[in-house]
């Protein structure tokens, strides 16, 4: 699995956001331009899901997607809440980030490992 320290993971939470106020201004505070993909490795998937903003990228190695995410609250500017979640996804396999409410982001890892894509934020069935 792809090792990365807080001070790269820090430096792609930046680069991120930098890129996002670069490339457009939101409406509100509290609105992210969302890309949901496909992305290549290194390019960002930006997502709100419920209360938090979502920023994930990945890197391919023996046929998997190293995936790295960042969370924070949609209502704390400088990220202070971020956390962060590193997972290896096989070929055509998924992962879901899950809000505090009941919405969830899928991420899935492209056929040939070379591509990561979101299936975008969608409400949890209630059983």
């Amino acid at each position: 699995m792809l090792s990365l320290s807080r001070n790269v993971l820090g430096f792609a939470l930046a680069s991120s956001l930098a890129l996002l106020t670069v490339s457009t201004t939101p409406v509100i505070a509290e609105e992210m331009v969302q890309n949901l993909g496909p992305v290549g490795p290194q390019q960002p998937i930006l997502a709100t899901v419920g209360d938090m903003h979502v920023i994930a990228f990945f890197a391919p190695a023996d046929g998997q997607c190293n995936v790295q995410a960042v969370i924070w609250h949609f209502d704390d500017p400088e990220a202070k809440s971020a956390g962060g979640v590193r997972v290896s996804l096989n070929r055509g396999q998924t992962a879901s980030i899950d809000s505090s409410g009941n919405e969830s982001l899928t991420l899935k890892c492209g056929e040939d490992a070379e591509s990561l894509s979101s299936q975008g934020a969608k409400q949890l069935a209630l059983r």
